[in-house]
């Protein structure tokens, strides 16, 4: 019988209690001591959980998403450090290096695939959690439209803190409110208003980093190169950013969302293959996505302006959705942040502070950029063969187009811009354990994707790297760091040309490979320089 997921909680948090020492890499009992004994000379005993203290299993669980990691085969930390100082991060990266400890830095949990707090197989090296989320202080500049965040702050309560200084401000970021600050920046940060302003990481002013030496440094100390890579590069094979400094864009102090649901009966299949020829050259104040789910197509909209004006626009350029007016809804642009987090406008904004309202299941996704628009019949043939299915999940069409295409594909290591119509997400989620269920959902999503492969992008086929996808490839060693010419197999998926910079720039800052994981940035070695 599948459990509830308040009961697999529980369950899990009871399983990991007996396991959790069994399942930490092996290391001299000797050096784990020496590293907990270096932490605790500068960081209060009370924020160095282990797995023989009581809180361990309660802290690993409280932002493990992604329940696949936490089972009994995944290794776990030989400890967690709750820092609440910026001093306590440089402690633990010093601290680290010194007793060979790596450490995996914590936001808010959202790695597709549990890199934030977990190894798979990397080599069984030991490693520690630094946990983030006391570190989420927020400043809102509204004269000067700017923000300085924290990592360990959500989306949600970056969304909430710009929309209570000002209704006239916004800032571009995804539609999860429990997201960490810090992964999500670091990976480029896709979401509604990136047809208009771009992503997160094309808005980003400043940072504040500790490197592999434990020193901290802004934009100015740590160069261009360094800045530029975490913009988008993913942070964690560099360093580790603990704050950064955003540009609040400009919205109107009224904004427009709608949800349509489209059945097949209802058009649904002829509503996807015209969106995708409209939804990526639409106005840019205009975002439109389409989720399918349940055998149902959901498009929903955002507009930066009033309902009459999107409802002429439509008519215009889709009268075949059959938008009208009543579809409308007018609210400020906080509440339409909460409209796509909890897809309703009904609920608080208040909500978004709410770090535990997304719930805990078992996930595998995977992505994709299509290029050219889809023809009818292969939608028809999909829908039949795969979204029928009882254990089909969710396919998101998040549109590209606007601001998107007229970026440099090198202004950031994000490189899909022009020439992308739409980001393509598989998203299989579960809450049954157990192998078979396990099985079923993850050969789905794998089977869609590759039924999938002749009508998306090619050479490489792109991946967009805050949808972690291990199944593109892991690191393995040449020597003491990770191989290059290895990690190029999933690395140009996620970022094409701009890998060979970031292997440059990990040259540059982090040498030894220090934070290194299952898909970090390798170092570039000498030959390729």
């Amino acid at each position: 019988m599948a459990r509830t997921p308040r009961t697999t909680i529980l369950h899990l948090v009871l399983t990991l209690c007996i396991l959790s020492a069994q399942n930490t890499p092996s290391l001299a009992s000797s050096a784990i001591d020496e590293f907990l004994g270096c932490l605790a000379a500068d960081i209060p005993s009370r924020l160095i959980q282990t797995p023989a203290t009581p809180s361990y299993s309660a802290l690993l669980l409280s932002t493990a998403w992604n329940l696949r990691y936490i089972l009994p085969d995944t290794s776990k930390p030989i400890g967690i450090i709750a820092a609440t100082e910026h001093a306590h991060v440089q402690t633990t990266v010093r601290c680290g290096r010194r007793h060979g400890v790596r450490i995996r830095v914590r936001s808010g949990g959202h790695d597709y695939e549990g890199l934030s707090y977990a190894s798979i197989h990397l080599h069984n090296e030991p490693f520690a959690v630094l946990e983030l989320a006391a570190l989420r202080a927020i400043h809102v500049d509204p004269a000067r439209a700017e923000a300085w965040v924290e990592s360990g702050a959500t989306i949600g309560e970056l969304y909430y803190a710009v929309g209570a200084a000002s209704r006239s401000l916004g800032f571009p970021a995804g539609s999860c409110p429990t997201m960490g600050v810090g992964g999500h920046l670091s990976g480029g940060g896709f979401g509604s208003l990136a047809r208009k302003y771009g992503l997160s990481a094309d808005n980003v002013l400043d940072a504040v980093v500790v490197d592999a030496n434990g020193r901290l440094m802004n934009r100015s100390t740590m160069g261009e190169d360094l800045f530029w890579a975490i913009c988008g590069g993913g942070g964690e094979s560099f360093g580790i950013v603990l704050s950064w400094k955003v540009r609040l864009v400009a919205v109107p102090e009224t904004v427009t969302v709608f949800s349509i649901i489209r059945s097949r009966n209802q058009s649904a299949i002829e509503l996807i293959t015209k969106w995708q020829e409209i939804a990526p050259v639409l106005p840019q104040n205009l975002y439109l996505r389409v989720l399918v789910l349940n055998q149902k197509a959901t498009f929903q909209a955002l507009f930066l302006g009033r309902c009459g004006c999107l409802h002429g626009l439509m008519q215009d350029r889709f009268p075949e959705l059959g938008m009208t007016k009543q579809n409308c809804q007018e609210v400020s642009w906080v509440q339409s942040t909460a409209f796509f987090g909890f897809s309703t406008t009904s609920i608080p904004t208040e909500q978004l502070l709410n770090r535990s309202s997304n719930p805990h299941y078992y996930l595998k996704a995977k992505s994709d950029h299509v290029q050219e628009p889809i023809p009818r019949d292969v939608w028809e043939s999909i829908w039949t063969a795969w979204l029928e299915k009882p254990e089909a999940a969710l396919l998101m069409l998040d549109p590209y187009g606007g601001l998107m295409s007229s970026i440099s594909p090198s202004e950031t290591p994000f490189p899909h811009r022009q020439g992308n119509l739409y980001q393509l997400q598989y998203y299989s989620f579960w809450y049954e354990n157990g192998t078979a269920a396990a099985e079923k959902r993850m050969s789905w999503v794998r089977g869609l994707y590759k039924e999938m492969e002749p009508y998306v992008s090619k050479n490489p086929r792109a991946v967009y790297v805050n949808y972690r996808d291990l199944d593109l490839g892991t690191n393995e060693l040449d020597g003491n760091v990770t191989s290059y010419e290895k990690a190029r197999v999933w690395g140009e998926k996620y970022f094409k040309g701009n890998f060979k910079r970031l292997a440059a720039v990990k040259t540059m800052v982090d040498p030894d490979d220090f934070f290194k994981n299952e898909q970090s940035i390798p170092p570039l070695p000498a030959a390729k320089i």
